[in-house]
């Protein structure tokens, strides 16, 4: 960080007391300096001086921690715990009477060039955004990657992940926008699940340790123009702690 010491002392009075700001995401962290000053002795004879310490926490961003690289791969810089969840499964079909319904969807993870693995398989009734699916100490340049697909009537759909070459799979930091053609917060399509993760300009609103992962599951990225394109098929969110937390 590049503050002096007198400004950041001055945070650190100003925030002493102050709650770090509600977010919709799964981060403790700090959102501003939080820290303590204190003087010793308390009481000092005229013409002395007191010492004074202070404690300083500085928010962390995951940024600091970790690398996003082709957009959809997370790379540590040191070693670092990864929590991953899923928000949502959007995939949907329409029945002969206009309803629309989900169909199952299959979420993968993959580390340290390792084989995909299976972190989630269903459809939207059964995504629990509190539920940890996945959970591993990162080590210092290693790299997460992620994938995924849809089952209808028993047929796999195409298959996407962080290595196929593809804008299927995007992720994204806090402030980042949804690289769709159109404003996804807008979009008549977007899923209930997405709203607290977007504000107001869509951009993504999450925790300062957080990584969001954004799928497209049945749209080519040749197809960006489309409204189906939305990268809401399949919706992870990576929460970052350190190695000491």
């Amino acid at each position: 960080m590049k503050t002096s010491r007198l400004a950041a002392l001055a945070a650190a009075i100003l925030a002493c007391g102050v709650p770090a700001a509600n977010a919709q995401s799964q981060s403790t962290e700090p959102a501003i300096p939080v820290g303590s000053l204190t003087a010793f002795p308390v009481k000092v004879r005229p013409g002395t001086r007191p010492t004074l310490t202070w404690n300083i926490t500085y928010p962390s961003i995951v940024q600091d921690y970790t690398d996003i690289e082709g957009g959809n791969t997370v790379k540590a810089e040191e070693e670092i715990y990864v929590d991953v969840r899923v928000l949502g499964a959007g995939v949907t079909v329409s029945s002969s009477s206009n309803n629309l319904t989900f169909v199952p969807t299959r979420a993968e993870v993959s580390y340290d060039g390792g084989s995909y693995q299976e972190v989630f398989y269903g459809t939207n009734n059964n995504v629990q955004p509190n539920k940890i699916v996945y959970t591993r100490l990162m080590g210092k340049g290693k790299k997460l990657r992620f994938g995924g697909r849809y089952r209808y009537n028993n047929q796999w759909g195409p298959y996407f992940n962080s290595q196929s070459g593809t804008l299927n799979v995007r992720t994204l930091v806090n402030g980042d926008v949804p690289p769709t053609t159109y404003p996804l917060h807008n979009a008549p399509t977007l899923e209930s699940f997405l709203r607290p993760y977007l504000d107001s300009n869509g951009r993504v609103k999450i925790g300062p340790m957080d990584v969001i992962v954004f799928m497209e599951l049945t749209h080519y990225d040749s197809q960006r123009s489309d409204p189906g394109y939305d990268l809401q098929d399949m919706v992870l969110l990576c929460t970052f702690r350190l190695k000491t937390k």
